[in-house]
């Protein structure tokens, strides 16, 4: 009996302890097992629309939105001495300047907004590189005849062209007597879309047609170039008109030179200003022993993106022989303008010796 006792205290006191650690281990289980803590996702950031209004593809700015349904047009600038100064050019939202023969440079304005202006000009003629720079805007391009070498590109069923030495020369451009020719022909917004629905162009743009640049879309704020050097004079290099650019720091504008003198508008007589300058350095050959300049305008290269003082080493790149030239940084980012207008200056790869950029006037 004693040991019948005994037995069943063991018993007892095993099953006490047996439960006991299940217990334990329980308890143990339970209390480090890790909260896990709820990790909110940041939202994403929709860019509020404004009524009315749309993003520009040349400005970045907001504009009315009736302007972004309609295809720009690149007019051909004369920029000789005997051609300035230029009329309408303060409209342009982007403006290309690159050498021609003899050494002196053509502007091609790109102008969205250009319905009210009554003279742009004086326009002159065509050059290959300027219409593969215009077809980047999916721009309808006006000129004055062209260099020979260019009539294969003119000729192709995608480019959409007002010419002056064309049927529709009459509707569209018109001459006037206070300078000679050829440096007297203009035309105005009116006879532009006069002779866009001539040709019967399409005036809206490509449903394939996303827009140039990218931009800055801080409305209040800059996007800062903080590792870049100083650039508050800036000089391409041209040898003919010898233009620079200066900053205004109070305007965050660069002002622009040339001839030992501003560069202004005729129509308004102010000063040209711009936002962005952009140096693209291409190589340059010539057209079959002739003076005619062939630009590589597809390869890619090097240069600059300028705004605000500050300029940065940039690289371009082409979609494809018809398609957008893209800028990039030095880690191979895609870069934002700030939102303004755009100086492009094509400068030859073999002449950057005579580019300057600077701190301060020399």
């Amino acid at each position: 009996m004693r040991k019948l006792l005994m037995l069943m205290c063991v018993t007892a006191l095993g099953a006490s302890m047996l439960f006991g650690c299940g217990k334990n281990e329980e308890k143990e289980k339970v209390t480090s097992t890790k909260k896990v803590e709820k990790v909110e996702e940041e939202p994403v950031k929709v860019e509020e629309t404004k009524e009315g209004m749309a993003r520009s593809y040349l400005t970045g700015e907001w504009v009315d939105e009736k302007l972004m349904e309609t295809r720009p047009v690149a007019v051909m600038l004369n920029n000789i001495k005997q051609g300035c100064p230029q009329s309408g050019i303060a409209n342009a939202g982007v403006v290309y300047e690159a050498p021609v023969e003899g050494g002196i440079t053509r502007l091609m304005g790109i102008f969205e907004d250009y319905e009210g202006l009554d003279k742009i000009g004086s326009i002159r003629s065509c050059r290959t590189y300027y219409l593969y720079y215009a077809l980047e805007f999916d721009a309808i391009y006006v000129h004055c005849g062209q260099a020979k070498f260019a009539l294969d590109l003119l000729g192709q069923d995608f480019v959409n062209d007002l010419d002056s030495l064309k049927a529709e020369a009459s509707t569209v451009f018109f001459k006037t007597t206070d300078r000679v020719a050829p440096h007297n022909t203009y035309a105005s917004g009116a006879s532009i879309l006069a002779g866009i629905d001539y040709k019967n162009y399409d005036r809206s743009f490509s449903k394939d047609y996303e827009g140039h640049y990218l931009f800055n879309k801080d409305d209040e704020k800059d996007i800062e170039l903080t590792n870049g050097e100083d650039a508050v004079i800036v000089k391409p290099g041209y040898v003919n008109n010898f233009p620079y650019f200066e900053y205004n720091a109070d305007e965050g504008l660069y002002y622009r030179y040339q001839f030992d003198d501003k560069q202004i508008d005729e129509r308004t007589n102010e000063q040209l200003k711009v936002k962005n300058i952009l140096f693209q350095y291409s190589g340059i050959s010539y057209y079959d022993n002739t003076q005619y300049l062939n630009i590589d305008t597809t390869s890619g290269g090097a240069g600059k993106y300028i705004t605000d003082g500050k300029a940065i080493d940039i690289t371009w790149k082409k979609d494809s022989e018809y398609g957008v030239t893209h800028y990039y940084n030095e880690d191979g980012e895609e870069i934002q303008l700030n939102q303004g207008k755009t100086w492009v200056c094509i400068i030859d790869k073999d002449a950057l010796s005579r580019v300057e950029i600077a701190a301060a006037a020399s």
